[in-house]
């Protein structure tokens, strides 16, 4: 595909607040140009449109696709529409950075991996963590202490959806909040041991409220095929909701990494008593779009779709031992879907 200008014209699909921090990532990078707007809702989409300068808005996704002036595409849609929206992406010959997950189950995200494959485009799915300091300096940490053994990952943090109308508390349209959010956990891990993972054993409360539909506290072990265990832990449970911490341990045959609890939202006490104030971190989007531009230009991709389809098949893993209170292997939710 021809360029008409130097950077990447980028369309994003689906308005929120991830679009929002993906739409930032694209105006702070001179590689790239928000070229369009795409929402099922004509409002919101006008709406972001004017936000992001005055740029073109539709609701009509294949029309936006047509266009020349566009690339590459962002997907911020929800998770059960993943797999269409990025099929036609693919047909239409447009690079594409997708929100995690890449789809709720592992034959969606198969089928958009191949349909990449055959366009011959860039497909990155968007596991933000990976671009985020702390998970780049673990993964470097980690050569010295030569084959892990036991790896603990605990993000906490209090309740991020704006009300109970919110789409990702239905887990027919986000796949559950092992899917959701805890993938981020399980790719996590997976990407700093490099090896292959074997079982999943997972337990979820319904930490805020016994009317969830979906478990908003989970822990889940991950058993690898070099012996090393995973013990990840996963809250949007906690109280004050401005609550966020983290904590990282690694123990490796020649020693131990650990990345203490750091407590991102900073404790404020004054005469009025002690708070939170909101987590201050560095930008993952900014890293991650600019992974992804390198990847269109013709670098390694810092996430492949095989990637993306493993850590699908990882969240399903997670479900299903909730669901049944006994580990599921990885492979057995693979085979599923065909090898």
């Amino acid at each position: 595909m021809e360029h008409h200008s130097a950077s990447v014209g980028v369309l994003v699909v689906g308005v929120g607040f991830i679009a929002e921090q993906h739409t930032a990532a694209i105006h702070a990078d001179p590689r790239a140009r928000l070229v369009g707007i795409v929402d099922l809702d004509a409002g919101r989409a006008a709406a972001a449109a004017r936000a992001n300068g005055g740029v073109p808005w539709s609701t009509d996704l294949a029309e936006a696709l047509a266009r020349p002036e566009v690339d590459a595409v962002v997907v911020c849609t929800p998770n059960h529409t993943h797999a269409p929206i990025a099929v036609a992406v693919a047909e239409a010959g447009r690079h594409l950075l997708i929100e995690k997950p890449l789809a709720t189950d592992v034959a969606g995200a198969r089928r958009i991996a191949a349909a990449f494959a055959d366009a011959g485009r860039v497909l990155m799915p968007a596991h933000t963590h990976r671009c985020y300091d702390y998970a780049r300096a673990v993964k470097e940490g980690l050569g010295g202490l030569g084959r892990p053994e036991f790896l603990r990952l605990a993000i906490l943090g209090g309740w991020i959806w704006p009300d109970w109308r919110a789409w990702v508390l239905d887990p027919a349209r986000s796949g559950g909040h092992a899917l959701h959010n805890g993938v981020h956990l399980l790719d996590l891990v997976t990407w700093w041991t490099g090896d292959r993972p074997e079982t999943v054993y997972a337990r979820g409360r319904k930490q805020t409220a016994a009317e969830l539909d979906i478990y908003d506290y989970l822990e889940m072990t991950v058993g690898f095929a070099g012996g090393a265990t995973a013990l990840c832990e996963m809250s949007r449970g906690h109280r004050p909701a401005t609550y966020a911490a983290r904590d990282v341990l690694v123990v490796g045959e020649h020693g131990v990494l650990t990345l203490p609890w750091d407590a991102e939202a900073s404790t404020v006490t004054d005469e009025s008593g002690t708070g939170l104030l909101p987590p201050a971190g560095a930008n993952g989007f900014a890293v991650q779009l600019g992974a992804w531009l390198d990847a269109i230009g013709g670098a390694e991709p810092l996430m492949t779709p095989g990637d993306g389809v493993l850590a699908v098949a990882m969240g399903v893993a997670a479900e299903r031992s909730i669901a049944t209170g006994e580990p599921v292997r990885v492979d057995d939710v693979l085979t599923e879907a065909g090898v």
